[in-house]
């Protein structure tokens, strides 16, 4: 199936910075079933919950993942995007990054950063993405000081100390991810507790969110059905959760793209006697591709921001509530000027 959703845009609905306090941000609540759409604000999400339904949040943490240097022996400068640990020792450890200017960091280009305290060699590149191995005792926690956070290219301004912050949710506790899962970014301290208030289960899963996250899809994805590979835990604890939500009548509700794709993805991985939702710790790869036509087994309801045009985000939203809907959704938050992306308002599906 070729999907590939497109909208206009006008560029300053793009958000630079988050809505302060965080849960004052906008919420486009939209119901499946009969299409009707209202406009409220994110600290309304208790009135849309009910006792006994299970929240699932991603507790992956953004890693300071961009650094800058220079080559050691012309002294021009290099940027790194670290994607992926790929190795550590007491003496290095090895990432796979993403390098600028790209024709420059062949296998063999020695590197230096922090004014030539961490030494660095590009040892191998495939596919536009290198291995890096940085070299020395405790390298690893001097790349987290020296790293900024990894803002997505359409947040076009310098970084600022305060997005440290901003592109982290408030319950992050798992560092890998070089992107926010950014529909958490919206929940505060006080509105989780308000929800626990209630009797709403709060679990976890945590998806390490790569950069593919926001390239657009392609001919090779839409030939493959799969798409950048992503890491990601299930605890038993939180399969447990989603079987007595359900077992209670209740709903389980994702909170981000990257919460359904966890979820969908772990389904079926479990061990013994076959269950609808084996309760063991469940992780693994995925390359899993949720588009149209997909038949979802778990989730319920999905909160989530407003994405880029032609990405696997879009896509995902266009299969669980319907292509038209979601356009007619998307037109309806352009005209009512909701803010969109990563620092943007958030949506609501029901």
């Amino acid at each position: 199936i070729r999907v590939v959703l497109t909208y206009a845009l006008p560029k300053e609905l793009i958000a630079k910075r988050p809505a302060e306090p965080r849960d004052s941000a906008r919420l486009l609540a939209l119901e499946r079933s009969s299409g009707q759409i209202s406009h409220r604000v994110f600290r309304d999400i208790p009135e849309f919950l009910k006792p006994g339904d299970c929240l699932v949040l991603n507790d992956t943490k953004v890693i300071p993942a961009r650094l800058y240097g220079k080559k050691a022996v012309t002294g021009g400068g290099i940027e790194l995007l670290l994607l992926e640990r790929e190795e550590a020792s007491e003496k290095h450890v090895i990432y796979r990054c993403l390098g600028q200017p790209a024709k420059n960091l062949r296998p063999g280009t020695r590197l230096v950063l922090d004014h030539g305290s961490i030494q660095a060699e590009v040892i191998a590149w495939k596919e536009g993405e290198r291995w890096v191995r940085f070299e020395g005792r405790g390298v690893e926690q001097a790349l987290y000081r020296l790293g900024q956070v990894p803002l997505p290219p359409y947040i076009d301004r310098p970084v600022q100390p305060e997005d440290a912050d901003w592109y982290q949710t408030v319950y992050a506790r798992q560092p890998g991810a070089v992107a926010a899962p950014t529909a958490g970014l919206h929940f505060t301290e006080s509105l989780l507790s308000r929800l626990r208030a209630v009797d709403v289960r709060i679990a976890f899963v945590t998806l390490h969110v790569g950069w593919g996250t926001f390239k657009p899809v392609g001919e090779k994805e839409l030939a493959s059905g799969r798409l950048h590979p992503e890491r990601f835990e299930v605890p038993a604890e939180t399969m447990g959760a989603i079987q007595e939500a359900k077992g209670r009548g209740g709903r389980v509700i994702a909170v981000g793209t990257t919460v359904v794709r966890t979820l969908e993805a772990a389904i079926g991985r479990g061990e013994g006697p076959a269950t609808p939702y084996p309760r063991q710790d469940l992780s693994g790869e995925t390359c899993l591709f949720i588009r149209p036509g997909f038949e979802f087994k778990l989730v319920d309801a999905l909160i989530t921001n407003f994405h880029l045009p032609g990405t696997s985000l879009l896509l995902l939203v266009a299969a669980f509530v319907g292509e038209e809907q979601i356009r007619q959704a998307y037109e309806e938050a352009v005209q009512r000027k909701y803010r969109f992306y990563s620092y943007g308002d958030a949506m609501l599906i029901t």
